[in-house]
């Protein structure tokens, strides 16, 4: 008699022992549309890749493959979560960022694409520098995934990588260790630069900037799954960014570059804070891929 799930022979029920990846794969993105998570048929695959151990390629690539037991359990463990609207990131222990692997905990954010601008403004300030005695900073470093990544890209930097929450930079220290920069890497608990008397060459700073009051109409897997502290930004959303802006004059060497993210509707806000706390200095905001204003770019005089 053939086995269950295979032409000839009773199909088993969706996601036990014995079913082919393809109805996995198909009964799996079903359940999560239902459940209102977005994209369901690639975070279907991403998690069943992980049950599997094994790329995502590999998955499609064999439609025809049996789940085992220990397989099939690991994928309903997975989606029950994500049904609940857990991210996906936290999900499977780790996102990528910039073409490398982070890990990632519900003590940091999850790292979001459009914040490698900050770090492809920072390699193209650097393009020609040799910075060997001086040091970067990474504000609200989180995952760690901007300071790593630039630790990575240029072995001639030194990173502080600062945060306030001790648990985010257990997260941080991980992938410095993952990435073999934590030699480069120093990982400080502060708020915002506080301690750090500089000069600093660079700064670098995703802030929370979403506002108090619009943080529990987000999407569940963030309102109710990522950090508030990582989010909060105060009544508009501007507090902390507003803080940082006037802690520059004193810390950022002369010529030096400080980028900030904030969310695409505060461009104007966040520029005007920047002229005031920063005169003289060289402002410019700049659109991420999808064409929103993203960052801010400051060189200072």
């Amino acid at each position: 008699m053939p086995p269950a799930g295979t032409r000839g022979g009773p199909p088993p029920e969706p996601l036990q022992p014995g079913t082919r990846l393809e109805t996995a794969l198909a009964s799996a993105q079903e359940m999560l549309r239902r459940a209102g998570v977005d994209q369901p048929r690639l975070v279907a695959l991403a998690s069943l890749a992980a049950a599997l151990g094994v790329e995502k390629a590999t998955v499609l690539a064999h439609p025809e493959r049996l789940l085992t037991a220990e397989e099939a359990a690991r994928f309903a463990a997975a989606l029950t979560r994500l049904r609940a609207r857990e991210p996906l990131a936290y999900v499977l222990g780790e996102r990528e960022f910039y073409g490398r692997p982070f890990f990632v905990t519900p003590a940091v954010l999850v790292p979001r694409p459009e914040t490698e601008l900050l770090v492809e403004l920072a390699l193209d300030y650097l393009r020609g520098r040799m910075l060997a005695d001086d040091w970067l900073a990474d504000v609200g470093t989180g995952s760690g995934a901007i300071a790593v990544t630039l630790a990575v890209e240029r072995p001639d930097l030194r990173l502080l990588a600062l945060d306030l929450s001790w648990a985010a930079l257990v997260v941080a220290r991980a992938n410095a260790r993952r990435h073999g920069v934590e030699d480069r890497t120093a990982l400080v608990c502060a708020d915002l630069l506080g301690g750090v008397r500089g000069p600093l060459a660079v700064v670098l700073a995703n802030l929370p900037y979403i506002p108090s009051a619009l943080i529990d109409g987000l999407q569940p897997e963030v309102a109710a799954y990522e950090p508030r502290l990582a989010l909060d930004g105060g009544p508009d959303g501007l507090a902390l960014i507003r803080r940082l802006l006037g802690q520059l004059p004193s810390r950022l060497a002369a010529g030096g570059l400080a980028v900030v993210e904030f969310g695409a509707e505060q461009a104007d806000a966040v520029r005007a804070l920047a002229a005031a706390a920063v005169p003289g200095a060289d402002l410019a905001i700049v659109r991420d891929l999808a064409g929103l204003p993203r960052a801010l770019r400051i060189v200072m005089a």
